[in-house]
C-alpha cells in the first residue's frame, strides 16, 4: 500500500530551476545558509567545483533569483530570517552545461546565443565576433540601464573544454575561446557585485580566469562541504517521509532502507572534516521510481575520463585508494601528470579520510553506485566491447553464485564466459586476467583488492563478501596446483587471520593457448 504522506511529493529529477521548483511543489533540500553565508562572506569572486548531477545548477538558480530579488520566492526557507535587504541586482546567467561534444565553430556560436537575449534586455544590438567586447558592453549597459552592480553567474564554464582535454590540438583553441570571453571581468570590476562560477573541474586560473586574482575557490573548504548534494543529516529530516515510503514499497524497515541508501548514494566528501554526502540525483530517481538502482551511470561513463585512462595507461586496481597530498589532487586538470585530480573532481573517488601530522588524505571509490557504473566501462577493455552485455548477465548469476559460497560454480561460470569470448590481443600475461577478474567482482558489489602485501609476498587477489573471504592466487600457463603450493608456502591466509570471516584458499590457472580458466583448487581454512 502506497504511503500516503508522499503520495503527492513530486522529486525534481532533472528539474535544475529554483523558480519552477518552488512555485510546483517539488521536494526542495534547503541549501539557502550557504548561498547566504557565500554572498554575505565579502568575497567577490567565487568558484565551485562538483561533480555532473551534484545540484551546480540549482545552486547558480537559486543565487539567480537571490540576486534578482525575488523574495517571495525564499518564503519559509533559511534565508527568510536571515536576509533583510533583498537587493534586486541585474543577473547576467551563463549556462554551458549543453557545450558537450562541440568544437571551436560550435561554441562560437553558443556564446553569440548565450549573449543576444541578455543584449536585448538592456537595448544592445550587436552580431559581432568580438565576445569579450560585447560581455564588456553587457555589463556597462546593465548597470548603467539599473543603476545596480551586475551579478554574472558562470555555470558549467568546462563543459565545452572536458571533451577534448586529452587533445593537445583542439584544447588550446577552446580555451584561448574562452579566455578571451571571460578577460573583461577584470577591467569591469567597479560594475560587478558578485561573479559566481561552478565547473567539474579546475582548469588552471592563468588559462581561463586570467584577469581574475582574487578568484576565492570554496570547493575544499569544511563550511561549504554541503553546498551541493545531499547531506545524512539533510536526508534524515527533509527527506524522512521519502526514506519510509520508499522502505514500505521495498518491503524494509526504515533502517535497512537506511543502509542501502547509504552504501549505493553516500560516501562523498570534498573537505576534511565534512559529513556523509549523497549523491542527489540518485536520491530523487530512487525516490520517484520507487527503485534503488545506479542511477547516475545512466548517461554512461563521459567518453573524456576513458580517454584519460588510456593516456595514463591506468588499471581498475588503480583507480581507488590513493594517499595524496592536496596538491596533488585539487590542482588545475591540465597541470597533471598523473588522472587524480580529473578522478577527484569528477567524483570518481573522493576524500576517505585525512592525516593531519603528515598532511595527507586518503582518497577511494565513494560507493556501489560509482565502483560498479566504473567497472562496467571498463569491462570492454578485458573482454571486446560486443560481449559486454553477455558479461552484465554473467555478472547477475556470477553474483548468486558468489553469494552462496559456491566458489566451484562461480568459476566454471566464468570459464564458460570466457570460452565464449574470442581471443583479444594483450591477454599472455596474468596482469591482464587480474584486472579483468578485479572488473568482474567489482560488478558483483564486493570488497576486491589486488596485490595485498604480506610478510612473505603479495596475494593476487582478495575478495571478501559478507560471509566468506577468499584468497586468490593466479597463474599462467602452470596449474592450480602451483597457485595453491605459492598460498600455503607463503602463509597467505595467515596474512587475514584475524578476520571474523571463514578463508577459502582459491588457486587458478589460464592457460596462453585458450586464454581461458583451465583448472583451479579450493582448500577452505580450518
Amino acid at each position: 500500500m502506497e504511503n500516503i504522506h508522499t503520495k503527492s511529493r513530486r522529486y525534481p529529477v532533472g528539474i535544475q530551476d529554483f523558480r519552477w521548483i518552488i512555485n510546483n511543489a517539488y521536494v526542495y533540500v534547503d541549501k539557502t545558509e550557504y548561498i547566504y553565508r557565500m554572498v554575505d562572506g565579502g568575497d567577490k569572486y567565487v568558484f565551485l567545483s562538483r561533480p555532473r548531477r551534484f545540484g551546480k545548477s540549482l545552486l547558480s538558480s537559486t543565487l539567480h533569483e537571490y540576486f534578482a530579488g525575488n523574495k517571495e520566492l525564499f518564503k519559509g526557507l533559511n534565508i527568510d530570517a536571515m536576509e533583510t535587504e533583498w537587493t534586486q541586482h541585474p543577473v547576467l546567467h551563463f549556462d554551458f552545461s549543453a557545450a558537450k561534444h562541440i568544437d571551436a565553430n560550435q561554441l562560437h556560436k553558443m556564446l553569440n546565443r548565450q549573449l543576444k537575449p541578455l543584449e536585448r534586455k538592456y537595448g544592445i544590438e550587436d552580431d559581432a565576433d568580438d565576445y569579450n567586447g560585447r560581455l564588456q558592453d553587457l555589463i556597462i549597459a546593465a548597470y548603467e540601464h539599473t543603476g545596480k552592480p551586475v551579478v554574472i553567474i558562470i555555470d558549467e564554464y568546462d563543459a565545452p573544454l572536458l571533451d577534448v582535454v586529452h587533445e593537445d590540438e583542439s584544447l588550446p583553441k577552446m580555451r584561448q575561446i574562452m579566455r578571451n570571453f571571460f578577460s573583461p571581468l577584470k577591467s569591469c570590476d567597479r560594475y560587478l557585485r558578485f561573479v559566481f562560477i561552478t565547473g567539474i573541474t579546475k582548469f588552471s586560473q592563468v588559462s581561463i580566469f586570467s584577469e581574475i586574482n582574487n578568484l576565492n575557490n570554496i570547493s575544499m573548504l569544511p563550511e561549504y562541504a554541503g553546498i551541493c548534494g545531499i547531506s545524512k543529516e539533510e536526508l534524515q529530516t527533509t527527506l524522512q517521509p521519502d526514506i519510509e515510503s520508499l522502505a514500505q514499497r521495498q518491503g524494509k524497515t526504515y533502517g535497512d532502507m537506511m543502509e542501502t541508501l547509504t552504501r549505493r548514494y553516500d560516501g562523498y566528501h570534498f573537505a576534511w572534516p565534512s559529513d556523509d554526502i549523497f549523491n542527489p540525483f540518485g536520491l530523487m530517481k530512487a525516490f520517484k521510481n520507487g527503485l534503488v538502482k545506479s542511477y547516475w551511470f545512466e548517461s554512461g561513463t563521459p567518453t573524456y575520463l576513458l580517454e584519460m585512462f588510456r593516456k595514463y595507461k591506468v588499471t581498475p586496481s588503480k583507480i581507488g585508494n590513493i594517499e595524496a597530498k592536496e596538491t596533488s589532487f585539487d590542482i588545475p586538470i591540465e597541470s597533471s601528470n598523473s588522472i587524480a585530480p580529473l578522478l577527484y573532481q569528477s567524483g570518481y573517488i573522493t576524500i576517505k579520510g585525512y592525516n593531519s601530522a603528515a598532511d595527507v588524505y586518503h582518497l577511494d571509490i565513494p560507493n556501489q553506485e560509482v565502483r560498479e557504473g566504473l567497472m562496467l566501462s571498463l569491462l570492454p577493455h578485458y573482454v571486446t566491447p560486443e560481449y559486454t552485455d553477455a558479461g552484465n548477465s554473467m555478472v547477475g548469476y556470477l553474483s548468486d553464485d558468489i553469494l552462496h559460497d559456491n566458489i566451484e560454480g562461480a568459476l566454471a561460470r566464468l570459464q564458460e564466459y570466457l570460452e565464449s569470448i574470442p581471443y583479444c590481443d594483450n591477454t599472455d600475461y596474468e596482469g591482464h586476467y587480474q584486472q579483468l577478474l578485479y572488473v568482474i567482482f567489482n560488478m558483483l558489489g564486493c570488497m576486491v583488492d589486488v596485490e595485498v602485501h604480506t610478510k612473505d609476498g603479495r596475494v593476487d587477489i582478495v575478495l571478501q563478501t559478507s560471509k566468506y573471504l577468499y584468497i586468490m592466487e593466479l597463474k599462467m600457463g602452470k596449474n592450480a596446483d602451483k597457485a595453491m603450493e605459492q598460498i600455503n608456502l607463503k602463509k597467505y591466509a595467515a596474512r587475514f587471520s584475524n578476520s571474523p570471516l571463514p578463508r577459502v584458499k582459491v588457486g587458478i590457472n589460464f592457460d596462453t593457448v585458450k586464454h581461458n580458466i583451465t583448472d583451479w583448487v579450493i582448500e577452505r581454512v580450518s
